[in-house]
């Protein structure tokens, strides 16, 4: 597992974010996904999600407790939204997959990382910061392909893509912000699993196809 530390970033330092730190406690929380990401690539960070080893109903106490609102914004799937005056914390306990149909997952909660690590899209979606150290934990080679620029699927990309299939469309979007260098298995099992993006809601597809969209030269 590589290691490095996240560099200090206005949303790191904030009073309200530490506030949230000290309620969870430092070792059962991790800062993840895109403001680790963005902050590593200097870019400004408009949300900031944590993984936390604590069940949803301990976060809704322990925020309670240190006079943290909280909303249950998808506590089905383990998701707890944290209101701190300088912008909203969505923290999720860690989750694995139970069974995967292309649209939605069954999850279970875990206790391991690197096991929710494993379930998320791409690798550098999938870095882990703790939040008084920063110091990153990487379990599938997200800071190398972050420095390449390369959007590479967790695993097997079929697999990844089976397990949700609008990823398709996720990865397209990603190539677009973030690729410089092309993965050739990611294009190849996007090829091949197209048609499964039929199955999907229109909804689901425009809204992926909206953000496409907006990122600047899409």
């Amino acid at each position: 597992m590589d290691k490095q530390t996240l560099p200090p970033a206005p949303w790191t330092q904030r009073a309200d974010c530490a506030r949230l730190v000290s309620a969870l406690g430092p070792e059962s929380m991790r800062w993840v996904g895109g403001a680790v990401r963005d902050t590593l690539l200097d870019i400004a960070v408009k949300d900031v999600d944590a993984a936390t080893t604590h069940l949803p109903g301990q976060v809704i106490e322990l925020c309670n407790t240190a006079g943290i609102r909280t909303v249950p914004t998808g506590i089905d799937h383990g998701t707890i939204t944290a209101i701190l005056p300088d912008g909203p914390v969505e923290v999720t306990t860690l989750r694995k997959d139970v069974s995967t149909d292309g649209r939605r997952a069954t999850v279970a909660f875990a206790e391991d990382w690197q096991e929710d690590a494993a379930r998320r899209d791409f690798t550098i979606n999938a870095l882990y910061a703790h939040p008084e150290t920063l110091q990153i934990s990487d379990y599938f080679g997200g800071l190398e392909d972050l420095a390449t620029r390369r959007v590479r699927f967790i695993g097997d990309a079929h697999e990844r893509i089976r397990e949700d299939h609008l990823r398709i469309l996720r990865y397209f979007r990603f190539q677009a912000r973030f690729g410089a260098q092309l993965d050739e298995e990611a294009e190849a099992a996007c090829s091949e699993l197209a048609d499964t993006l039929k199955g999907l809601s229109r909804e689901r597809v425009a809204m992926e196809l909206l953000n496409l969209l907006a990122l600047p030269d899409p």
